[in-house]
């Protein structure tokens, strides 16, 4: 197995302990990932679903890469909303553009939750094969 924690990807807080992602068996394991400006983590995520949704894709983007994969490669991708009712029409068009090949569509639960940290409205973790 290889553990990594990615450059350019929010660092984990000092209060977890966890990795960016793990290797396993040609898989990519990527941690659940909040709308945390890597630049400046200190920073309240942005406003909206669709910003907020575009930021952790851009997130686990540079994760996968750094790793040796490619988001697009996703074979599961799990997402969390705290207003499902609300959120969901804006946060799936943002994810249709990133999986946009019908053929090659990744497994996918998404779920609403009451809370994530940093009061954030949306987490994405996925697992990431190589074709």
């Amino acid at each position: 197995m290889r553990y990594l924690t990615v450059p350019g990807a929010p660092p984990p807080p000092p209060s977890a302990k966890y990795s960016h992602a793990v290797e396993a068996g040609g898989l990519l394991f990527v941690t659940g990932q909040l709308p945390i400006d890597p630049k400046s983590p200190a920073n309240p995520p942005p406003e909206g679903i669709d910003a907020q949704t575009k930021l952790v894709f851009e997130i686990l983007r540079t994760i996968c890469s750094a790793s040796g994969y490619r988001l697009e490669d996703a074979a599961f991708v799990r997402i969390y909303l705290t207003n499902f009712a609300r959120d969901y029409t804006a946060m799936n068009a943002v994810y249709s553009g990133i999986f946009s090949d019908d053929a090659r569509l990744p497994g996918r639960t998404t779920v609403g939750v009451t809370t994530l940290g940093r009061d954030s409205l949306v987490e994405i973790d996925l697992v990431v094969g190589k074709p």
